[in-house]
């Protein structure tokens, strides 16, 4: 399966002013991350997945996501993981899109970061006037370098 993501800044102000729906505490680690990649487990609400990414190629990547037990992603972070990134989750509509917004409590605590998933590439969208500029080709915000 294909993800295409771009990742942007948000303005603080604004989006401290902004009335938001109830976030989705999620804890994920990083199990392995190579040149080719990384394998991570989050736990995210009361679910827990196992997810493979390839490296991106611009803003599109190979992804596998599955569905595990919330105990046995918990043995997961015990075991495998030495890098974790703790956030929460907005899911925020805006003219027939989903911006997932994150606020990060550690490693970066305080920092605001939103992501929108498109079908194509090339995809024109609205963006929310909370955004700031596109960070998606920086791999300073990749969260795997962030954990």
């Amino acid at each position: 399966m294909k993800e295409i993501e771009r990742k942007f800044l948000v303005k603080q102000a604004e989006w401290e002013q902004l009335e938001k729906p109830a976030p989705i505490h999620i804890k994920q680690g990083y199990i392995s991350k190579s040149e080719k990649g990384v394998v991570r487990v989050r736990i995210k609400g009361e679910k827990a997945f196992l997810t493979i990414k390839s490296a991106n190629t611009g803003i599109e990547r190979a992804e596998l996501e599955y569905e595990i037990p919330v105990p046995e992603a918990e043995l997961l972070f015990n075991i495998f993981c030495e890098r974790f990134v703790e956030k929460q989750r907005y899911e925020i509509q805006f003219r027939g899109k989903t911006w997932e917004v994150d606020e990060f409590i550690s490693p970066k605590q305080g920092f605001v970061l939103a992501e929108i998933e498109l079908i194509d590439k090339d995809e024109i969208f609205d963006r929310p006037h909370w955004i700031d500029n596109e960070v998606s080709n920086d791999p300073i915000y990749f969260n795997s370098n962030m954990a």
